[in-house]
């Protein structure tokens, strides 16, 4: 089977890219021909020695074009990935071919659509996000920091401003959106999609094409069986991610006041200045990298993931169990559904400062943490989300989607050969 893997990003910058890379390698060892198309570099080390062949545009992320006039080119048509896609594709024996399509959004745009459907090739979209639903990709008001009331664009959505960038970056979100919708060509190809929880089925799903088929297939989860924990003094309350406000950062840091403890923050972002100033008393301590960041979650009394948006799969909340530490978590994201309220950890109700305090305040019990970190190494070892059980639940997908593209395309192959 040959699979050809798009995402934007041919390098490890978050979850989406880390899932399509490493599931990019895993298939070339198991001795798949595997291409990775991408618009900005630089190429992880690992697709190459894995045997992958790597197409890479060479593009700025359209986050960090300096040039107005590019990033609005590139980010609502890109044409030189619609050309680099096309050709690729058209290299691609029909039928022993998959395309796996990861992300679009931030570098390659709707036009990967065009080369897509002119392809007619099986494709299988991987929704680590809301894009092909929601203009802003997350159905989040960054102004009213909360979740969005509206249908994505009905008329009240196309008016209300929701963008972290102002209404008129919200009307361009708009135009890409309808022209993702109807003029590229991506929408139409988007029949059969994996998602990553039950959540976010339940959110995009009144939203797809008619017909569509949703398979549920878990992230890979990268961490080592360390063990249960000992019986030494569990550590303190710690939140790893982006400092931004749809991660909920300042619930917990409020939380944390009502509840007498220091809050430890891992990671960086657009709210960290306002949060070390209206939080003195916080530690923050910046990026780390994977290994420092196992470590920080292995001494912790527990993970606190105040998310309050609908996040997919949050990796961090099934790290962290793997890892022995109980998770406090937000009721209105995917990760409660690794956590189970009462034993491995605790929910509360999203954005409400009081409900996270109440949790906290409960672990901060030194045998009722041990006995719930005991409970999440368990609990998560028992069914471990390993790469290798990734991999044999997306092969099973490409199996029936290449079962449906041969039943829908025999009838045109054969009226092809009767002309």
């Amino acid at each position: 089977m040959r699979i050809v893997v798009v995402a934007d990003h041919a390098h490890i910058n978050g979850g989406l890219a880390r899932v399509a890379i490493d599931s990019a390698k895993g298939f070339a060892r198991r001795g798949h021909r595997v291409d990775f198309f991408a618009a900005v570099g630089p190429v992880e080390p690992g697709l190459k020695e894995a045997g992958v062949a790597v197409t890479l545009l060479d593009q700025p992320d359209v986050l960090s074009t300096s040039s107005l006039l590019r990033f609005g080119a590139q980010w609502l048509w890109n044409g030189a990935a619609a050309g680099a896609l096309a050709t690729l594709l058209a290299s691609c024996e029909p039928t022993d071919t998959i395309v796996h399509v990861h992300g679009w959004a931030k570098a390659l745009s709707p036009s990967i659509g065009w080369a897509l459907k002119g392809a007619g090739l099986p494709v299988v979209h991987t929704l680590h996000e809301y894009y092909l639903a929601c203009p802003n990709g997350g159905f989040y008001d960054y102004g009213a920091a909360r979740n969005c009331d509206y249908k994505a664009m009905s008329p009240g959505c196309i008016a209300h401003d929701c963008d972290s960038r102002g209404y008129r970056r919200k009307l361009m979100r708009v135009g890409r959106h309808a022209l993702m919708r109807h003029g590229s060509g991506l929408y139409d190809t988007a029949r059969h999609l994996i998602t990553i929880s039950k959540l976010q089925r339940g959110i995009i799903a009144p939203y797809m094409p008619k017909g569509a088929t949703f398979y549920e297939v878990g992230n890979p989860i990268d961490v080592t069986n360390l063990g249960p924990k000992g019986e030494h003094k569990p550590g303190g309350f710690v939140f790893v991610g982006r400092l931004s406000a749809e991660k909920g950062p300042r619930y917990f840091a409020q939380a944390a006041v009502i509840a007498g403890v220091t809050p430890v923050f891992v990671g960086d972002g657009p709210a960290r200045a306002a949060l070390e100033e209206e939080f003195p008393q916080a530690k923050f301590l910046g990026w780390r990298d994977p290994a420092q960041v196992r470590e920080v979650l292995r001494a912790a009394r527990a993970l606190v993931f105040p998310s309050v948006w609908y996040e997919g799969q949050p990796l961090t909340v099934y790290e962290s169990l793997a890892l022995g530490t109980p998770v406090i978590v937000s009721d209105v994201c995917a990760g409660r559904e690794a956590v189970a309220d009462g034993e491995t950890g605790f929910w509360f109700k999203s954005a409400d400062e009081r409900s996270l305090a109440d949790a906290i305040a409960r672990l901060e019990d030194d045998d009722l943490a041990r006995r719930m970190a005991r409970a999440a190494h368990a609990r998560y070892w028992a069914d471990p989300l390993t790469l290798d059980r990734h991999l044999d639940a997306v092969a099973a997908v490409y199996e029936k989607v290449r079962a449906d593209w041969r039943k829908a395309s025999t009838p045109a192959r054969h009226a092809e050969a009767l002309s």
